[in-house]
């Protein structure tokens, strides 16, 4: 596989990522900001990211954009529209809809995910498999993105906070913990570019496999990027005003949608 994007995946990148910058909640305050959200639920709408699967996109494609929407802290649904458009074009027919789950997650990511429809009944083994694979896949994409997010917040914070004369960012400590997080940012974006990519290309058991693997390594990634990017704020990362525990909310929420466990890997993982 070649872990390149291509220049119309680039393009939507950017495009999901100036989404998210523009009208993505800046602060804590911003997430009951009603007209903001009004305007953000329209763009997304407009733009027909919840309809990429229909529209022909590959797993890679529908995980940049997760991945862009959880960085900026989208909070209008995306994974649960997005598999359902899969799904509906599996069976034939507009599938079941949930109001989406309780969550801890602020952002509410999950709304209108159904982690099992009953519409999977319906399916081949391999189809029901292939959607599976990608449900796994986009949260693991939303994992990233939180982690890519947090890890931005620490960094921002570390470059303007001062200790003894100096910024924090400048102590080799703060410096090492940052120097880990982005290192394992860079591993959890292997492994969710080749599970993205195994969605279309491989065969459905394969895909699962790859999808399993990646969740689990970005699962736990993302769970020290997020606690690393509270632990760098200080005291002020423990404070509601803080968006670093709106990234973790958001990380353990997506770890616990279609949850894996070691155990059910069929090959290692350290």
């Amino acid at each position: 596989m070649d872990v390149r994007l291509t220049s119309e995946q680039q393009q939507l990148r950017d495009a999901a990522a100036k989404l998210a910058d523009d009208l993505g909640p800046g602060s804590v305050a911003d997430l009951d900001d009603q007209n903001r959200i009004t305007r953000l639920e329209k763009a997304v709408g407009d733009t027909g990211f919840r309809t990429l699967r229909s529209d022909g996109a590959s797993g890679v494609e529908v995980a940049i954009v997760a991945e862009e929407f959880a960085r900026g802290l989208v909070d209008v649904p995306f994974i649960g529209p997005v598999l359902a458009d899969d799904l509906s074009g599996r069976i034939g027919r507009e599938p079941s809809v949930a109001e989406g789950p309780e969550s801890v997650d602020l952002t509410k990511s999950l709304a209108g995910v159904v982690e099992s429809p009953a519409e999977l009944g319906e399916l081949s083994e391999g189809d029901a498999g292939r959607w599976r694979a990608l449900a796994l896949t986009v949260t693991c994409a939303d994992l990233v993105g939180s982690a890519r997010g947090a890890h931005a917040l620490a960094v921002d914070y570390a470059k303007v906070r001062e200790q003894y004369g100096a910024t924090i960012g400048s102590y080799q400590a703060v410096a090492h913990l940052l120097a880990e997080s982005l290192t394992l940012i860079e591993g959890s974006i292997s492994v969710l570019r080749h599970a993205a990519w195994a969605v279309d290309e491989l065969p459905a058991v394969e895909a699962i496999e790859a999808a399993k693997v990646a969740k689990i390594y970005c699962a736990r990634a993302a769970l020290t990027v997020c606690e690393t990017s509270i632990q760098v704020h200080g005291g002020i990362g423990n404070t509601w005003e803080c968006l670093a525990h709106v990234y973790l909310r958001r990380v353990l929420a997506a770890t616990e949608a279609w949850p894996v466990k070691l155990e059910e890997l069929s090959i290692g993982l350290s």
